[in-house]
């Protein structure tokens, strides 16, 4: 990382006080990713560093509730609740990661890439919000008693239905993308109003065969229609034991289930918001457990399912989940107008992901691991040699293709960047045709 953050103008909300402290934070970050790099130093001087850092985060955070009292900011109840979240959830479960790893160096590089995300994320957006630059995105979820509620309910179900101990990994999921997965759409109403509930469950792969498929006696490690339709009553039967929890819901009846695609799971989350948002992480995988009341979804997402035609339709539905399957491209560019050429590029090809930072690259990367990553040379916070180092330091992503993008074709440059043992680079100054060609040339000889 060359023990440096680059601060981008982007990054500044406008208030001085507020911004030198987040500098000063992602200096501290900055410092420690050297350090982990350091063996000799790595683990004493770590976990030094990473209580320093958390004690100056959260000093800062409760710096920050006071300026927004002294302002008068709206929606500072819902700023302090996110800070919660990252305080009682995020960082005690990394902590518990690195107490576990011994302060390995992968540990200690997860723990500064999460913070760092975390930390942009939210200057980017819920700080941002504090001057009127943005609207807060989570400012219709439930009372925190009553979601933290829901977590334990659903903890409990976890464990006593499928065996599974799980943990909460985010109160305000945004519907990422974390690899081959079911996403499944449950609605619930009643005659007596127009109120509806729509419950959206994801659901990794790797969960559902190790679950229910278990229970079943499947040997394969794919989802098949007999499996899927087991699923289906299963997710049923789940959801209708979290609302025996809650009378003002138990009324409700089932009057309509999707099977839908990634590209409609995700685009409820671009056009709603949801009042329960959970990420829960297993030993099998991730679950996410999502609620959307009263509002009811456009007509046309997803075919609805009943029993007449609930076996075609989830045949239909795996046959186009496996037919439709692509290679996976991440791209990972700060520039906003290098990504979206990029992907309109290959997009009708490839499936494309992209990010505008190393951290946030680490992340997708963990929750929907890619065919290839096209990573940006040079970027700030977490630079493109930065990733490789680190995907190349674990034994799940050692092996993942990077090709290197970069703007620079001197002698000098193009000798650093192959030093890197990555394989390969491309100019973002070719022409898409040659841009093109080389990606499906890669793709082909491998």
């Amino acid at each position: 990382m060359d023990e440096q953050l680059i601060w981008k103008n982007e990054f500044n909300i406008g208030i001085k006080i507020i911004d030198d402290e987040h500098q000063r934070l992602f200096q501290i970050i900055s410092r420690l990713f050297s350090l982990g790099r350091e063996e000799t130093k790595s683990r004493r001087a770590c976990q030094e560093g990473i209580k320093y850092f958390k004690s100056h985060a959260l000093k800062h955070f409760e710096d920050e509730e006071k300026y927004m009292e002294l302002v008068g900011y709206e929606e500072i109840e819902m700023h302090k609740r996110l800070h919660k979240g990252f305080r009682e959830n995020s960082l005690p479960a990394l902590e518990k990661e690195l107490e576990r790893e011994d302060y390995s160096p992968s540990s200690v590089e997860h723990f500064l890439a999460v913070c760092a995300g975390w930390l942009i994320g939210h200057t980017l957006t819920e700080d941002a919000a504090m001057t009127g630059g943005k609207m807060s995105k989570w400012v219709d979820l439930l009372p925190e008693e009553e979601l933290a509620a829901m977590e334990e309910v659903i903890l409990k179900l976890l464990k006593s239905m499928f065996q599974l101990r799980a943990n909460v990994i985010s109160r305000s999921y945004d519907g990422e993308k974390f690899g081959k997965g079911v996403y499944y759409r449950l609605v619930y109403s009643r005659e007596q109003d127009d109120k509806k509930w729509e419950i959206l469950l994801a659901f990794e792969d790797n969960i559902l065969i190790h679950t229910v498929g278990k229970i079943m006696g499947v040997k394969s490690d794919k989802l098949d229609i007999v499996l899927l339709n087991a699923v289906r009553y299963t997710a049923c039967q789940f959801v209708r034991r979290i609302m025996n929890h809650y009378p003002s819901i138990y009324s409700y009846d089932m009057t309509e289930e999707n099977l839908l695609t990634y590209e409609q799971f995700h685009e409820i989350f671009e056009r709603k918001k949801p009042q329960v948002s959970l990420l829960f992480s297993t030993k099998e995988g991730y679950f996410s457990y999502c609620v959307i009341a009263p509002h009811l979804l456009e007509d046309g997402i997803g075919i609805p399912l009943d029993a007449s035609n609930a076996v075609t339709e989830v045949g239909k539905y795996l046959k186009e989940k496996e037919g439709n399957a692509k290679r996976k491209i991440l791209i990972v560019d700060d520039s906003v107008t290098i990504r979206k050429g990029i992907k309109n590029l290959l997009s009708e090809k490839y499936d494309i992901s992209e990010v505008a930072s190393g951290t946030a690259a680490i992340r997708s990367i963990t929750l929907d691991r890619p065919d290839l990553v096209l990573l940006d040379y040079e970027m700030p916070v977490c630079d493109g040699s930065h990733v490789l180092e680190m995907l190349r330091s674990e034994e799940d992503f050692a092996d993942i293709p990077v090709i290197f993008l970069t703007s620079r074709d001197d002698a000098e440059s193009v000798k650093k960047v192959l030093s890197l043992k990555a394989d390969g680079y491309l100019l973002k100054y070719l022409k898409p045709t040659e841009i093109k060609k080389r990606i499906d040339d890669f793709f082909a000889k491998r």
